[in-house]
């Protein structure tokens, strides 16, 4: 498939600059670069999810406190007093 989009000039040089250190032509380190990203977004979306669910159940299980504690401690722990 090919697609096309504009770079920035300071883009388009980093890119190159990156594609010849690595020697590289610079299609594929911008398929890299972007199959990364994807897979850290995916990766991270999934981490998130987790801790929602988890905060989830913790609080239908009675797992929490309220906000008061909770400033209370910071107010503790990083001297906010």
């Amino acid at each position: 498939m090919t697609i096309t989009i504009n770079l920035s000039p300071d883009l388009e040089t980093k890119l190159q600059d990156k594609a010849l250190q690595e020697g590289k032509e610079i299609h594929q380190v911008i398929t890299e670069l972007l199959t990364t990203l994807i897979e850290w977004e995916i990766e991270d979306s999934k981490e998130a999810i987790k801790g929602i669910e988890r905060g989830l159940s913790d609080f239908e299980q009675g797992n929490y406190r309220s906000f008061d504690e909770f400033a209370k401690e910071q107010d503790e722990k990083y001297n906010l007093s």
